[in-house]
């Protein structure tokens, strides 16, 4: 049994780093251990040194090839969710047609920096209506729309977003994290969640994402090497690579981009904030964890993304928000508010009734400045430069309870009349529900209207 054990495991550790799937979700379904590590006859019987180690975990081997769609199998508990039913679903029509109007909108610029770029700011919000709900109905919806167990993760298990009361209750700025898919796609997905509210379906996104990071190769790539060799040596790992180590880094990291399903890491994220022509503040869990509470590795997602390869004229300031726990990335999106007053947040913002403002933390629950990714050595310095960096690209004010934070504006009907559609159609579903508990689903009350 010890040694068909073995075989399985050693099987499943092939698995993950080919990428099959398949394989990681029938050993977890059939009871396998995921927190057992590699013995030394598992390594030889793998006779692959460059990939397995002794005690390494099927997590960490994850990790280790930035498998995050599988981190997302890994990492969560087995466990059974409500039907899920997000704008995107109702009206399939109307979703393609938002999906040929993203391909639209989708330019390379001329030039030495040849990126592609979306030429539209749109912004996706939860439409104020739902709060004219009943509210087992807006409860019903709530547990339709939203990732609960993403939600609370980054609410209770950590204080990583709505953890200030000023901005989550008073400055009407408290963040929902959208379900998503749990494929590779899935920060493709919670990027044009946060915008248009569908998913990546037909890889468009996917696509510039390899496109430019193709055509910018050598931007890119210059950026990507001086930020890990200041990330090495500032956690104290002094390793040192020779060009051509790089240069397969590099490689392996054009390659995620280009393949549908693949998981993607930091660096896309960095070219997804030049695509969109915008800041991207990904609040994301520290550590990577096991539904045991195990901590088995730091994730590095945290932080603010600025499409820093940009001249700024060309950008603009109002960022979006994605969460990151156990290896996915889930859109963070608020709720339409009435803007009134600009409520308090210590600044003349001098707006229109007809833009949400929501005000993101740059900085953490402890009131640490978020980190800047990807910075050049010249920009790297200390916190204060780096909060200089921050006002610069975005609109950025301090609220009354000390919190530096950016504003993220939109319009008060999502900013596109395809989305407002979409959005409306789909909350059609939940205003002709009728809350009425005494009646058992599926009954109707016509003997009531009869009479």
């Amino acid at each position: 049994m010890e040694l068909q054990g073995s075989v399985e495991l050693a099987h499943v550790g092939s698995g993950v780093v080919e990428g099959d799937l398949a394989a990681i979700e029938a050993y977890k379904s059939s009871g396998g251990d995921i927190a057992r590590q590699l013995t030394a006859d598992e390594v030889r019987l793998l006779n692959r040194p460059s990939a397995f180690d002794v005690g390494y975990t099927l997590v960490h081997l994850a990790i280790r090839f930035q498998r995050q769609d599988m981190l997302a199998i890994l990492l969560t508990e087995v466990s059974q969710q409500a039907a899920k039913c997000i704008p995107a679903m109702v009206c399939p029509e109307l979703t393609e047609q938002i999906r040929r109007e993203v391909a639209a909108s989708l330019h390379q610029r001329k030039g030495d920096f040849a990126c592609y770029f979306l030429t539209d700011l749109v912004t996706f919000t939860l439409p104020a209506d739902i709060e004219d709900l009943p509210p087992t109905v807006q409860e019903k919806l709530f547990d339709e729309v939203l990732d609960r167990d993403v939600q609370k993760e980054l609410e209770e298990e950590s204080p990583i977003i709505n953890w200030s009361l000023e901005l989550a209750t008073r400055l009407d700025s408290r963040l929902y994290a959208l379900w998503n898919r749990t494929a590779g796609d899935c920060l493709l997905d919670s990027v044009l969640q946060a915008t248009w509210g569908i998913y990546d379906k037909d890889s468009v996104l996917r696509k510039a994402l390899h496109d430019s990071l193709h055509d910018c190769s050598h931007w890119f790539y210059t950026r990507w090497k001086d930020w890990e060799s200041w990330y090495s040596q500032s956690f104290g790992l002094h390793f040192s690579l020779r060009e051509e180590q790089w240069q397969e880094d590099w490689a392996f990291i054009l390659s995620l981009a280009s393949q549908p399903g693949a998981s993607l890491e930091q660096t896309h994220i960095f070219v997804l904030a030049h695509i969109l022509r915008r800041p991207i503040i990904v609040y994301g869990v520290k550590y990577y964890k096991s539904f045991r509470g195990e901590t088995l590795g730091y994730t590095r997602f945290q932080g603010v993304y600025l499409p820093l390869l940009w001249e700024q004229s060309f950008c603009w300031k109002s960022p979006i928000a994605l969460g990151y726990t156990r290896g996915h990335f889930s859109a963070l999106v608020a709720m339409e508010n009435d803007g009134y007053g600009n409520r308090g947040a210590g600044a003349n913002l001098n707006t229109d009734d007809d833009v949400t403002i929501t005000f993101l933390p740059l900085v953490d629950s402890e009131r640490k400045l978020l980190h800047v990714h990807f910075l050049s050595a010249q920009e790297l310095g200390n916190e204060e430069q780096q909060e200089r960096l921050l006002r610069e690209w975005l609109d950025c004010c301090v609220t009354e309870g000390g919190a530096l934070v950016a504003m993220q504006k939109s319009s008060r009907r999502r900013g596109h009349p395809l989305v407002t559609q979409m959005v409306d159609k789909w909350l059609d579903r939940y205003r002709q529900i009728r809350p009425c508990t005494s009646l058992s689903d599926g009954e109707e009350d016509e003997d009531d209207e009869d009479e």
